[in-house]
């Protein structure tokens, strides 16, 4: 069975198990590793994996061929993408974004849409140019001043302070205070055609494998973690794979309805019938 995930901590601690054999009766899978913004468009195409982490934000493209699980992803609170600069005078207010050059991880990423949707709140006029690259070449594109700000996600949470970078503002602590509700970020996506409640239960089975053997991971999760430190891939790792990421819940799907409706009622993605998502 095919399947695309991201190299990050999260994405291979969950499907470290199933990946290595360790989940009874799950089919071999063949991994693909890459960038959201690459699954996204995968996703996007007619040939796409069977399996795939893919943005949130990206659902109401794709909605017709995969079906989302409940369970694999990547939800929680505390945990959303950040707006960073290199702390130019004025530039902790975010109407300095107004005409300026800002990197994001995917023009289809649940981080770039929760920043559309906090810019129309907070930055009225617009700001400038998007410039879409890979999440980890956005920090050292700031600090280097060929981007005056970034949108980051991931573990640069905690190592954004390395490059000397300042925090203009948290995408999380927006929604969550707007909304109550926590944060949609990744979700696990299926072919239609396929036994969605099978693959549901070998991944919710491989997030529990790797709950109750920490250690066994550790090796492959440092392998994909590039040069990422091990306490910062743990702290990753605790942040990212939570309650939501065994079972979605009445509460996830909520979330995951209050973004994109709230998106769609802004013309930032198409309308997608929110029953949909459930199965």
């Amino acid at each position: 069975m095919n399947i695309a995930y991201s190299p990050c901590p999260n994405d291979t601690f969950v499907f470290h198990a199933w990946t290595h054999g360790l989940i009874p009766g799950a089919p071999a899978l063949d991994v693909t590793y890459a960038d959201i913004d690459i699954t996204n468009r995968l996703a996007a195409g007619t040939d796409g994996p069977e399996i795939l982490k893919i943005s949130y934000a990206a659902l109401p493209w794709v909605l017709n061929d995969y079906a989302l699980l409940p369970c694999g992803g990547a939800l929680g609170r505390g945990c959303g993408p950040l707006v960073l600069t290199a702390g130019s005078p004025g530039s902790a207010d975010p109407a300095w974004l107004a005409g300026r050059r800002v990197a994001v991880p995917s023009d289809r990423s649940t981080a770039y849409l929760l920043f559309r949707l906090w810019a129309a709140q907070n930055v009225p006029v617009g700001v400038g140019e998007i410039v879409v690259m890979p999440f980890h070449e956005i920090m050292p594109a700031v600090r280097d001043g060929r981007i005056d700000a970034g949108l980051v996600i991931h573990e640069a949470r905690f190592t954004y302070g390395n490059f000397g970078l300042a925090l203009m503002a948290d995408m999380g602590s927006w929604w969550e205070s707007d909304t109550g509700l926590p944060i949609p970020l990744g979700a696990i996506v299926a072919r239609r055609n396929l036994d969605l409640a099978a693959i549901a239960g070998w991944i919710r089975a491989s997030v529990e494998y790797a709950w109750a053997h920490p250690e066994a991971s550790r090796s492959y999760v440092l392998r994909h973690a590039q040069e990422m430190s091990p306490d910062v891939a743990q702290a990753h790792i605790d942040l990212y794979v939570n309650e939501f990421t065994a079972n979605l819940g009445d509460k996830g799907f909520e979330a995951v309805y209050a973004l994109l409706g709230r998106a769609a009622q802004e013309g930032l993605v198409p309308e997608v019938d929110l029953a949909k998502l459930r199965g």
